[in-house]
């Protein structure tokens, strides 16, 4: 049975660095911390590569983020894949998928899918669509 998490997150820590600045794009790896309200209850460490455009409205990241603490009352960890681009005509797309097997402690065979959503104020909202056997 499918299952809804929603909640918001903070961004505790964000260290970038370029690693390849040649024309056309800046290409940085970063690490970030993050805390977690809402359905997910629980810390964060993210890595990210990162693609910034000449165009500061164009973007796009990959990377994996481990998340620690609860969903829906379950205590555990897992990974997450992430997948972004951003485009000033097109919009953005943040999409991450919870990478299979996983999962530890009471989150042990978690699957699910979902998307990080940006307010215009800045603040940070997640969905995950979930299923644990």
């Amino acid at each position: 049975m499918t299952q809804r998490a929603a909640g918001s997150f903070t961004l505790d820590s964000w260290e970038q660095e370029a690693y390849d600045e040649a024309e056309g794009a800046i290409l940085a790896l970063a690490r970030i911390t993050k805390t977690f309200t809402g359905d997910l209850a629980g810390t964060s460490t993210t890595r990210i590569l990162m693609c910034q455009a000449q165009v500061d409205t164009s973007a796009a990241y990959s990377g994996f983020e481990r998340f620690t603490g609860t969903l829906g009352g379950r205590q555990g960890s897992f990974v997450l894949h992430h997948d972004a681009t951003a485009h000033a005509e097109e919009g953005s797309t943040l999409a991450w998928t919870v990478v299979p097997d996983s999962g530890t402690g009471e989150l042990r065979g978690l699957r699910g899918a979902g998307q990080i959503i940006r307010d215009p104020d800045g603040g940070h909202r997640y969905v995950l669509e979930y299923e644990l056997p």
